[in-house]
C-alpha cells in the first residue's frame, strides 16, 4: 500500500535528553548489559490464559496491583515484547513497575510460545503479526472500556504494533497513544545486519531458543519443516526462510521481510505515536530509520545518539548492578503517555 497522495510529513526527528553513562560506551555494551547483567527490579504478576480466535492460547501477565479491568477507569498500559522476550524481560519489568507506581493497570500479553509453554498450533508469531495485535487489543478494550488505553511495543513487538496502527489508521482512534521502541521497521536490512560481525552474538542468542521450540513443535507436527536444516541454520534469514515464513503464509524469507516491515505503514498512523530508536542501535542501522517525510504528523520521531537496542541504562555502575533503577526508557515512555491521560486528547 502506498502513502496517500498529499500526505503531510511528521515532525523532524529530534534527539532526547537520554544521559548515556560514561562507563557504558557503544551500542553493543548499551544493549547487552542492561538485558543480561543490570536488568530491573522483580515484578509480581498474575497470569491469565486467553483462548485465541483460532483455538490456540496466549498468556497475559498483569502487574499484581492491577485492579479488575472491567471496573476500573484507570489508564491501561499494554506492552508487546520483542523477539523471544516475555514479561520477565528487563524493559517489561521496568515499564510495568513505573506504570503501577502511577496507579495504572499494566499487562504484558505474550506472543505464542513465549510464556514458557509451547502453544498448541503449528504457527508461532512473527514481526508483522498485526492480526494478533488486533484481537488482543480489542479484548483489552472490552475488558476496560472506560480506561484510557496506552500501547507500547519493543523491537519485534514494536514493528508489529506499527503495522497494526498503520493498517487501522483512523479506526485505531480508541487507542489513546502508542510508543514503539527500537522497532526494526525495515526487516530485510535489520535481518541482514544481525547476520554480520559482532551482531552474530544476538543471532546465536535468538536461534538457541527459536530452534529448541521449533524442534519441539516438529515433534508434535511431523513433516512441518526439515529438522536438519533448522539445526544447521546460522542466521535469522535461514531460520525465517525455513520456519517463520512458511508457517505464517509467506512465500519465503524475502516475501516475509518485505510484507511484514512496518516502514510502509508509518504515513497512515493516526494515533499519537512515539517512535524511539537510538542512533547506535546495532539491530537497526542508522540508514534504515525513517525521516519526517516517511511518517504521518501523528508520529513523533525521537532519536537519542546513544542507548543501543532497548538499553538506555542510567545511573552509576553500582546502581545498575544492584538493579535498583527502572532506567530512563520506562520513565520516558510513561512521561509520553502522561501527556495523553486527559480525555480531551481522545
Amino acid at each position: 500500500m502506498r502513502a496517500p497522495a498529499g500526505a503531510v510529513a511528521g515532525p523532524a526527528p529530534h534527539t532526547s535528553d537520554y544521559p548515556a553513562p560514561w562507563w557504558l560506551p557503544g551500542g553493543h555494551l548499551q544493549t547487552i548489559l542492561p538485558a543480561t547483567v543490570f536488568g530491573a527490579p522483580p515484578v509480581a504478576y498474575r497470569r491469565e490464559r486467553w483462548t485465541t480466535p483460532d483455538d490456540d492460547f496466549i498468556d497475559v501477565d498483569w502487574h499484581a496491583t492491577s485492579a479488575a479491568p472491567a471496573t476500573s477507569g484507570r489508564p491501561l498500559l499494554v506492552l508487546f515484547h520483542g523477539l523471544e522476550g516475555s514479561a520477565e524481560s528487563h524493559y517489561a519489568r521496568a515499564l510495568m513497575t513505573v506504570a503501577a507506581a502511577r496507579g495504572w493497570q499494566a499487562a504484558v500479553p505474550h506472543f505464542r510460545s513465549c510464556s514458557g509453554e509451547l502453544n498448541r498450533l503449528p504457527r508461532f508469531y512473527h514481526s508483522g503479526d498485526a492480526a494478533e495485535i488486533d484481537w488482543i487489543l480489542r479484548r483489552m478494550r472490552a475488558r476496560a472500556p472506560h480506561a484510557p488505553l496506552f500501547v507500547a511495543g519493543v523491537s519485534l513487538g514494536a514493528n508489529a504494533l506499527l503495522c497494526w496502527l498503520g493498517q487501522q489508521a483512523q479506526d485505531a482512534a480508541w487507542v489513546r497513544a502508542a510508543a514503539a521502541v527500537s522497532a526494526p521497521i525495515d526487516l530485510e536490512r535489520a535481518g541482514d545486519a544481525l547476520g554480520r560481525g559482532l551482531n552474530m552474538i544476538y543471532t546465536r542468542h535468538f536461534l538457541a531458543t527459536l530452534k529448541r521450540k521449533s524442534l519441539a513443535k516438529l515433534a508434535r507436527f511431523p513433516g512441518l519443516f526439515d529438522a536438519d536444516a533448522v539445526r544447521a541454520a546460522r542466521d535469522l534469514r535461514a531460520f525465517d526462510d525455513l520456519v517463520t515464513a512458511p508457517l505464517h503464509g509467506f512465500a519465503g524469507v524475502d516475501d516475509y521481510w518485505r510484507r511484514a516491515s512496518s516502514r510502509r505503514w508509518l504515513q497512515h498512523i493516526a494515533v499519537p505515536t512515539l517512535l524511539l530508536n537510538a542512533a547506535n542501535d546495532p539491530f537497526t542501522p542508522l540508514g534504515t530509520l525513517p525521516g519526517p517525510g516517511e511518517v504521518s504528523p501523528s508520529v513523533l520521531i525521537e532519536r537519542p545518539a546513544q542507548g543501543g537496542h532497548v538499553g538506555f541504562a542510567t545511573g552509576t555502575l553500582g546502581e545498575a548492578m544492584r538493579r535498583t533503577s527502572n532506567g530512563w526508557l520506562a520513565a520516558r515512555l510513561a512521561a509520553f503517555f502522561d501527556d495523553y491521560t486527559e480525555t480531551d486528547h481522545g
